[in-house]
């Protein structure tokens, strides 16, 4: 190995990673240490107030059968998932997965995605028959 490999190398073991960017104590300040599962990073967002007004509108608009309706949440889920997954230009939520007090968002996103089609498909409207007399 030449030195300039050496050198380079030496720099980028010295860079600080996701062990020295302390995410954790900014997003999860009473974290243990443990490591969270894509279960529990679920059961925290979707405790979040946006996912509970989210789930709130959901339960509405399925009560009341509005297909635009339907079509307004399921937009607002994506955007709430697409804000969860890429709306930290900071990096710090990758440093904080990587550290292992943020779980992955997978599980949330898939439920999300469950919930939001389950949703359109119960308040889509009925096709009609055109055999009902019509030639």
């Amino acid at each position: 190995m030449g030195p300039l490999r050496r050198r380079l190398t030496l720099a980028l073991m010295l860079m600080p990673g996701a062990a020295l960017a302390d995410a954790c104590t900014d997003l999860r300040p009473n974290w243990d240490g443990t490591p969270v599962s894509a279960l529990d990073e679920f059961v925290a967002l979707m405790s979040t107030p946006p996912a509970l007004v989210l789930l709130l509108a959901t339960a509405l608009v399925v009560r009341f059968r509005k297909p635009w309706g339907g079509v307004v949440v399921a937009l607002l889920w994506g955007g709430f998932g697409t804000f969860l997954t890429w709306g930290d230009p900071t990096g710090l939520r990758d440093a904080a997965i990587a550290e292992g007090c943020v779980g992955s968002p997978s599980l949330f996103i898939a439920s999300t995605l469950a919930i939001c089609a389950a949703m359109i498909a119960i308040t889509a409207p009925a096709k009609r028959d055109k055999t009902d007399g019509e030639n």
